[in-house]
């Protein structure tokens, strides 16, 4: 339950190229017997307009690939590397004997629900399950049952799809071909860039340090809403507990995409996660989600009590203000203004001695800092 450290797992070259073009003979076996199925399906093993193109990420069979489809990039993205991993769909002897053409819908309906349930802790309406749900029943139905069970395994694609149609920080699913599914393109941060992102391409981040000044401004603000869209803006807090470059990504608008989400959790999940046992406060930290032991009942609190601002202040915002912004565009005093606050939010305690929770008010003192210095950059336009 403790911070992840290390570097992410590469493949080897030779892995990089052989292992997936196998894996790729192997699925299109399975999707022409119909053990599998997908939208996708028929661009990867027919038509030949989805193909792979390198490895990004594998790590305790986790597979994240660069492909090309149909001339666009994409990634696919699944938590386990062979179909066969996946726990399978338990159906009564009888239906699983027809194909499970007879297996009821309002039963199957229930099944979907309870393992949503238990990936993110919520009770979901019928209505909501839409986007996971298997086309019509025919000669593939079994393949259809045993392709949904493997999906909705996957906690990331069951809140990816679910999200599609919320929320502009998160990538929508594009398709799927057994258990892997496909999200678009967008290029992951990084430490090793200047700015953490790659801003190549994107709007005036290339007219020196002004433009780029004007860039993190934008992705700063951009920050701020995802925080605030993902605090309010459904039925329960969303939580972050791994914020890091890596996982996140900006579109060419400057608008930040979660776009790994292994680590995200509604508050019913989030508070089933930390109430555990501990002797100590250090037992309650998991990855970035942090509450506090009761040390007369040696149980963790169940409510988090850092936030996802305060990790984004110290995981992001630190690396931009913490120094100038390379620019005499923006004044020395707002820069010295904007600095204090996000030294205020990322460590609350450092400054009022309070809880380690980021106090309300210092979102919008962010917020207003930040449209202040956009302002400036602007009248330094003219």
């Amino acid at each position: 339950r403790r911070r992840r450290g290390g570097p992410a797992l590469v493949s080897s070259p030779d892995e990089d190229w052989v292992a997936p073009l196998l894996k790729v003979q192997q699925k299109c076996q399975e999707y022409r017997g119909g053990v599998l199925v997908g939208d996708l399906c028929e661009d990867l093993c027919v038509a030949g307009t989805l193909s792979y193109q390198r490895c990004l990420y594998y790590e305790r069979g986790k597979k994240v690939l660069q492909a090309d489809w149909r001339g666009r990039p994409v990634i696919l993205k699944s938590k386990e590397e062979a179909f066969s991993s996946f726990q399978p769909l338990s159906l009564p002897d009888d239906a699983a004997e027809d194909g499970g053409q007879d297996f009821p819908e309002a039963e199957l309906l229930l099944v979907v629900a309870g393992e949503v349930r238990n990936a993110l802790g919520l009770e979901l309406p019928n209505g909501s399950l839409g986007p996971l749900w298997p086309q019509r029943r025919g000669r593939r139905w079994l393949g259809q049952l045993a392709t949904l069970w493997s999906l909705v395994q996957q906690e990331e694609f069951v809140l990816f799809s679910l999200l599609q149609d919320l929320s502009r920080h998160a990538p929508p699913v594009l398709g799927s071909c057994g258990h892997f599914y496909a999200v678009e393109y967008l290029a992951a941060g990084s430490p090793r860039h200047r700015a953490l992102f790659p801003l190549d391409g994107a709007a005036g981040a290339s007219r020196g340090g002004r433009g780029q000044a004007k860039a993190i401004s934008d992705m700063a603000l951009s920050f701020l809403d995802m925080v605030s869209h993902f605090d309010d803006d459904f039925s329960h807090r969303l939580h972050l507990c791994d914020i890091k470059p890596e996982n996140f990504a900006i579109r060419s608008d400057f608008t930040v995409v979660a776009i790994d989400v292994d680590m995200a959790f509604f508050e019913p999940k989030m508070r089933e996660i930390l109430e555990q046992n501990c002797t100590g406060d250090e037992d309650c930290n998991f990855f970035d989600c942090f509450s506090k032991c009761d040390l007369r009942a040696h149980k963790c609190g169940a409510e988090r009590v850092n936030s996802n601002l305060q990790v984004v202040c110290d995981k992001i915002f630190r690396h931009w203000f913490s120094s100038s912004l390379r620019t005499s565009a923006v004044s020395a005093s707002l820069q010295l203004q904007l600095r204090d606050a996000v030294q205020e939010c990322a460590d609350p305690r450092g400054t009022s001695g309070s809880a380690p929770g980021a106090a309300p008010d210092v979102f919008w003192k962010l917020q207003r800092l930040l449209q202040a210095t956009q302002r400036e950059l602007q009248e330094a336009e003219k």
